[in-house]
């Protein structure tokens, strides 16, 4: 894929297993890589690495976790508040249609994030309901700060090619008065974070900027950085086995989503990285 300034190159893998080493990324990329490349990593396969999975059927939902997915985000999200703030219409249809397992989801939600990241409508704080069998989600990576740095160190001493390696997500990053602001828990440095649903609410009256880049291993130019994870992020949403969220992983398949396998999602080819090159 061509941009006017970018050359963007797919990094194919299987699907990344719990706790398999993320050095898979690596092998599939290092005939790839040139100098000077930017390594945009997804976020899910670095947790889902990592095992930062959570069965959500092993959770009870609290009474405040029923009320958050029952009340709040089926009836006065989907019904008010998102028409209000002008939020996706299929974000609205999926709030409208929440099933009942959404109450153990916000349950899992309150646990690792708490409540501010409870209450925004859908994403909530990161934490991805695709790519992961049955009944699991995957967390946000462990250290992102580690992971990219330790990828960029091993590219250049085992490939002898320096790259600026980022882990992104696709929840957004806003700008507003100057500022950039997330709802996610954990950003770079330079964008404010863990803002989570007031975040998420500000972020209305603000300026989409694109995903949320949660490590870089080098930062010289940040618009460079923002712009690059959202040519990134555009170009893996126009693969063909995109799985955005979990009703289009439940598509994939053709079957209901707790019915995912790990040999399923085996099964088809998997963009956990892409390499984004500058045009000469």
């Amino acid at each position: 894929m061509k941009t006017s300034k970018y050359k963007v190159i797919p990094v194919k893998t299987g699907y990344i297993k719990p706790n398999e080493p993320y050095d898979v990324i690596i092998n599939s990329a290092k005939d790839l890589l040139e100098d000077g490349d930017f390594l945009v990593i997804s976020e899910t396969p670095l947790a889902i690495s990592q095992g930062r999975l959570v069965d959500e059927s092993e959770f009870t939902p609290s009474l405040l976790a029923t009320f958050l997915a029952d009340i709040w985000s089926k009836y006065i999200w989907g019904y008010v508040l998102g028409p209000i703030l002008g939020i996706k219409k299929r974000t609205i249809k999926n709030l409208r249609n929440l099933p009942p397992e959404a109450r153990a989801h916000k349950e899992v939600v309150l646990k690792y994030y708490g409540l501010k990241h409870a209450l925004k409508p859908a994403s909530e704080a990161g934490i991805d309901l695709s790519n992961a069998p049955g009944n699991y989600v995957s967390l946000l990576p462990e250290n992102p700060v580690g992971v990219v740095e330790d990828i960029a160190r091993k590219i250049s001493k085992n490939l002898g090619k320096e790259v600026v390696v980022s882990i992104i997500d696709t929840d957004a990053t806003y700008e507003l008065l100057g500022k950039l602001f997330t709802s996610l828990p954990t950003a770079i440095n330079e964008i404010k974070s863990n803002f989570g649903f007031f975040g998420y609410v500000l972020g209305r009256f603000g300026k989409i900027k694109g995903p949320t880049p949660l490590a870089v291993s080098k930062i010289e130019d940040l618009e460079e950085i923002m712009e690059i994870a959202k040519v990134a992020d555009d170009y893996q949403n126009q693969n063909e086995y995109s799985m955005e969220t979990v009703y289009d992983m439940g598509k994939t398949f053709n079957l209901e989503i707790d019915g995912v396998t790990v040999e399923m999602l085996s099964s088809i080819e998997h963009m956990p990285a892409v390499i984004v090159r500058k045009r000469k």
